[in-house]
């Protein structure tokens, strides 16, 4: 066996024989186009369903917060947007040192 072969012989190898491809002519002169216009379909605006609003789970934590040490406490209310008591708390304290000092975690409790 002879390993010279062309590039040629090992295509042939490898692919087979080539198929001829078909040349389709491209017309000379553009066929003319038809213009499409969409339209939007009329609905009548009674006609739209009101969607129910998803269940979001929410938290409420409540904070005893102050501007003095061993002050006086008001109790500040947050509620959080997520199934994590410590996210929920995280964001609760956020919120709070905004406007207050001192900030202490009472309870998290699902709504």
């Amino acid at each position: 066996m002879s390993s010279d072969l062309t590039e040629e012989e090992m295509r042939h190898a490898l692919f087979g024989t080539p198929q001829p491809e078909e040349q389709v002519s491209t017309p000379l002169v553009p066929e003319p186009v038809e213009e499409v216009v969409l339209a939007k379909p009329l609905v009548a605006p009674a006609a739209k369903k009101k969607v129910a609003k998803a269940f979001t789970p929410r938290l409420k934590v409540t904070l005893r917060v102050g501007n003095e040490f061993e002050g006086k406490m008001h109790e500040f209310i947050h509620e959080a947007d997520t199934l994590s008591s410590l996210l929920a708390e995280q964001e609760a304290v956020k919120a709070a040192r905004k406007k207050y000092k001192y900030v202490e975690v009472v309870s998290v409790k699902s709504m």
